[in-house]
């Protein structure tokens, strides 16, 4: 029994290193992506194999930064409660962990579902979140979850180029608006990741680690917020003309809201209020649910576009 509960905890262990509530983003991105790369069409075991793929490379990718991570992670009451610091699996064990999972996600990638653009775009997952974020940006300058979260989009470039290696000849592959879902998701990084960390400024104090919460007044934090909030939803909008109304309203409702709760937290601060930027935080999350829920339901119907009912173009690159 006790051996039985012993192989439990390290699976448990082992689980928690992929940090699977960082994975949703991959659900909640590659889904979307794809659906609207064959917008009207339907593959849906092409879809589940590309989700399995593509978990396995963010699930390396993730291993891989908890390795890297596992110093800091010692000193910040948030993380340490992670596998590594609690010793439940070694930094060797932990990293071969990571390479079978890179090393599958690709072969998965490349031979399952046919995109080698895929496997690639997963190996430089993994290379920029480790070298460039993790090991580089994130203990230098304040500016590391700007230019780092540009690892956490490419989950819709991942599913973009699945379905476009599967295209027939002679269809637009369209990947101006693999760009644009990018950037929906390179802008919202930042308030989304800053509002938490506000709430846990003193932990990243500890760790030495220069989040902007850390190196800058509240004010300048929340301005910052509203601003990269604005980005994120007039970059939303950009992909009007390749979608319906019911992605337009989505898009709409969910961006006002999270710019209200936005300006709402910066006016909190100025006035010297007890804010809760925790719950910028949540909103964060739900508002890009919604977004791309909104893409998903919009590409799956596959209606009139409003670039089409205004006799546009949107068959760019």
């Amino acid at each position: 029994m006790l051996l039985e509960e012993s192989h439990l905890e390290t699976i448990k262990a082992y689980i928690a290193l992929t940090k699977p509530r960082v994975i949703e983003l991959l659900l909640v991105a590659t889904i979307p992506a794809m659906l609207q790369a064959e917008r009207g069409e339907n593959n849906i075991l092409l879809i589940l194999l590309t989700v399995v793929g593509g978990w396995m490379g963010a699930a390396a990718a993730n291993t891989f930064n908890m390795v890297e991570d596992s110093d800091i992670d010692q000193k910040m009451g948030r993380t340490r409660a992670r596998p590594l610091v609690r010793k439940k699996v070694s930094n060797r064990e932990a990293s071969i962990f990571a390479w079978a999972l890179l090393i599958t996600s690709v072969l998965w990638l490349g031979l399952l579902c046919n995109s080698w653009l895929a496997a690639l775009f997963i190996v430089l997952t993994n290379w920029f979140y480790v070298f460039v974020y993790t090991k580089w940006l994130k203990r230098r300058t304040w500016q590391n979850v700007i230019w780092g979260g540009a690892a956490g989009c490419m989950p819709v470039l991942v599913g973009w180029a699945v379905i476009t290696d599967n295209l027939p000849d002679g269809v637009p592959h369209q990947w101006w608006q693999a760009i644009v879902l990018f950037m929906i998701i390179f802008f919202w990084t930042p308030p989304h990741t800053w509002a938490l960390a506000m709430k846990y400024k003193d932990d990243y104090q500890k760790a030495g680690v220069p989040m902007l919460p850390v190196v800058r007044e509240p004010v300048e934090v929340t301005r910052q917020i509203v601003w990269y909030t604005w980005a994120t939803v007039i970059t939303t909008l950009l992909l009007v003309p390749a979608a319906s109304w019911i992605y337009l309203i989505g898009a709409l409702a969910g961006g006002a809201y999270f710019l209200v709760m936005a300006h709402v937290l910066h006016n909190g601060v100025v006035k010297g209020a007890n804010v809760k930027p925790l719950k910028l935080f949540i909103l964060s999350n739900n508002y890009l649910a919604l977004v791309f829920v909104a893409l998903s339901i919009d590409a799956v119907l596959g209606w009139q576009t409003i670039g089409e009912m205004l006799g546009w173009t949107t068959t760019f690159f």
